[in-house]
């Protein structure tokens, strides 16, 4: 059941929602963006409050977004909130208020796929990518909310009360958003089983180190999220620290092969290289990870597809070269619109020492 929530518009108005009357039809919110606060068991990091953002659009097409920001697995990485992770949604928060235009945001651009979109912001502040479900008490005064799955779920209840069939899904994120956006494609792909489905995982390569897997990933408690309705990923039969991002990518593609599963990444991220170095690993071996997780992602996968730029820019969404990173003649943006309307357009990849340019 729908836990109560206050609509804060953009023109300064509140209205509550209560579990009696249901969410209001997403169609009839204001222009723009609107804060929604889902309360109930929904909490950030340091015990702040969540909230999640809403956009009307003009066609029965729907965006879900997975916002990034980090993460944090011990003591060490959990202290420093707003240098490793996000602890809080006041960055999603200030960026709607200065309604920057960029990327996927410019809803004015007609060379934007989902300018027409509504449009669904879940805000990312707990450390976890979007997965976890659990509260650690790291010690030195350091705890944290790792509640990623619980803001999804009332997000996406929320989604399922507004929206009854749209017709087709981007269910996407940067970075640490990316890895949201996958494992919680198939929840959305359960639900709405009429719509065509696609996913795109934006500079979330999965490249992580076995002793982050297992020491650090444990904290998140994330075997509860796993789609356990999929045997191979059930967590009951199937130890799911065995499990790379590779063998969750191949199994949703293939469980869902009317749908569509694709990433993108640029070829020396300097971000994921960072978290990789922080998890133990060498920076400069990520990557030809990187390449060979991919290539036996598509080996693999039947409807998995993959853009790889050239240089080490961490994402793409939320930019200008949104519009304008061409791989080989092929734009990212045209690339992106082939799978939304339906098609399954050839991977694209830099290579050699073209991928040591800079992101176009």
């Amino acid at each position: 059941m729908l836990v109560a929530a206050t609509l804060l518009t953009a023109c300064g108005g509140t209205a509550e929602v209560t579990p009696d009357n249901g969410p209001p039809l997403v169609p009839d919110l204001p222009q723009g963006w609107t804060e929604i606060k889902p309360g109930g068991e929904t909490i950030c990091s340091r015990g702040t409050e969540f909230s999640f953002w809403v956009r009307p659009g003009k066609v029965n097409k729907l965006v879900i977004e997975f916002i990034g920001g980090g993460a944090c697995w011990n003591q060490l990485t959990c202290s420093i909130a707003g240098q490793i992770f996000s602890p809080d949604v006041e960055d999603v928060r200030e960026a709607v208020a200065e309604n920057m235009p960029v990327g996927i945001y410019d809803h004015e651009n007609p060379d934007n796929p989902v300018a027409d979109w509504h449009h669904v912001i879940v805000p990312y502040c707990t450390g976890d990518i979007h997965w976890g479900d659990a509260f650690v008490n790291y010690g030195g005064g350091v705890s944290i909310h790792h509640r990623g799955a619980t803001n999804a779920k009332a997000v996406l209840e929320w989604v399922y009360a507004g929206y009854a069939a749209p017709e087709t899904i981007l269910v996407t994120g940067c970075s640490a958003g990316s890895y949201g956006s996958a494992m919680w494609a198939p929840y959305v792909a359960e639900h709405y089983a009429s719509s065509r489905l696609v996913q795109m995982g934006d500079s979330g390569a999965g490249i992580v180190t076995k002793q982050f897997f297992d020491e650090s990933f444990p904290n998140w408690n994330a075997e509860a999220t796993f789609p356990s309705w999929i045997a191979t990923l059930d967590p009951t039969r199937v130890d799911v620290k065995t499990l790379s991002l590779v063998d969750l990518y191949a199994t949703l593609s293939n469980h869902y092969g009317q749908h569509r599963f694709s990433q993108y990444t640029t070829a020396f991220d300097d971000n994921q290289r960072f978290y990789y170095e922080a998890m133990g690993g060498k920076g400069s071996e990520w990557s030809e990870l990187m390449f060979d997780s991919i290539a036996a992602t598509e080996e693999r996968a039947s409807a998995f597809g993959s853009f790889i730029a050239p240089g080490e820019q961490h994402c793409i969404l939320g930019y200008e070269n949104f519009y304008t990173v061409n791989v080989g003649g092929v734009r990212f943006v045209d690339w992106l619109r082939e799978y939304l309307d339906g098609a399954s357009p050839a991977d694209v990849s830099c290579g050699g020492d073209d991928c040591k340019a800079a992101t176009p």
